[in-house]
């Protein structure tokens, strides 16, 4: 019983220490970002239909994570929750240096992209390198009763277009 228990351990830290380990070095990647133009908040009312809605705006940071190799950005397509393209944000790449950082701002008042927007944000690189970290920071802050943000991460995903 002892030596199965060990065994659970040593393989549930193993899988902790992976998941902490430094990403491999990469010559380039497609994101993908989910984004929250709006969120629905409350009770559902009596009839069913969804509670209020609130926009909020977001901040995508793309952060180079390497001391010296530059990365260039060269798309950041914004789609809704039908998955409809609304708009290309970088409509010519943009060279991020070692340690920079690039933003892009979706608006509040914003609506079309819904609940379920998202980016899908494409870089690469003339070297191996550190892949950047990429979130969105979501906001509405009133002038006095309440605040609202949380953030959103990016995480790789496979080309099929």
């Amino acid at each position: 019983m002892k030596d199965r228990l060990l065994a659970l351990l040593i393989l549930a830290f193993s899988g902790i220490t992976s998941a902490l380990a430094a990403e491999e070095l990469s010559l380039g990647q497609t994101l993908y970002l989910p984004i929250y133009s709006q969120i629905w908040h409350g009770d559902r009312v009596i009839d069913g239909k969804y509670p209020v809605k609130r926009l909020v705006s977001s901040l995508v940071s793309i952060r180079n994570t390497s001391f010296k190799t530059p990365i260039r950005v060269f798309s950041a397509c914004y789609y809704s929750t039908e998955g409809k393209l609304l708009k290309e944000y970088i409509p010519k790449p943009v060279v991020v240096g070692a340690m920079g950082t690039y933003e892009l701002f979706v608006e509040r008042k914003e609506s079309e992209g819904g609940s379920g927007a998202n980016f899908v944000i494409q870089w690469n690189s003339v070297a191996p390198t550190n892949p950047p970290i990429v979130e969105a920071v979501h906001a509405d802050i009133s002038s006095g009763s309440y605040a609202l943000t949380f953030i959103t991460t990016a995480r790789p995903i496979q080309a099929d277009k």
